[in-house]
């Protein structure tokens, strides 16, 4: 009984094909929760780039952050958002898809490249659900996001 708990679902063993473990729910900057679930969807707070509780970077993409660096941060992002998301249903294997993504980009004035910014989310959640993975996306310039973060992504998940 022991060995079926610490079987690594489908979703996970993608992941990990991918070098990524999921890490645990960052902890709340204020007052909300990480996800909730209504009916027979998980929706995710925003999610910062938070690696092992720590941003990796902060301030605005397209002066003090690269595009490319900004669409690495992204995909960190949906990994706190799977994590949050996995809190929540248990185990991702049950996700039927992936309904909605909106990414904020802190943005330089003379930045827009937010929707290849966020990419980042949207490619890593094609390659860890497939055709599942497929969502309706917003992509949005902001002036500044929480600690100064350079992104943040919230996600919408069915699930069976």
């Amino acid at each position: 009984m022991t060995s079926a708990n610490e079987a690594v679902s489908a979703v996970e063993s993608r992941l990990q094909d991918l070098g990524i473990t999921l890490p645990e729910v960052a902890a709340p900057v204020a007052a909300y929760i990480p996800a909730v679930v209504s009916g027979n969807y998980v929706y995710t707070s925003g999610q910062l780039p938070f690696i092992n509780g720590e941003l990796p970077a902060t301030g605005k993409v397209g002066s003090d952050i690269s595009a490319e660096q900004a669409k690495e941060y992204a995909a960190t992002c949906a990994v706190n958002a799977m994590a949050a998301v996995k809190s929540q249903i248990g185990d991702l294997d049950r996700v039927s898809r992936i309904v909605k993504v909106v990414g904020f980009v802190a943005s330089d004035p003379s930045f827009t490249g937010q929707p290849g910014v966020i990419n980042g989310a949207s490619e890593l959640l094609g390659q860890v659900f497939g055709e599942a993975g497929a969502h309706a996306r917003s992509a949005v310039g902001v002036a500044v996001l929480p600690l100064d973060a350079p992104v943040e992504v919230e996600i919408i998940a069915e699930f069976i």
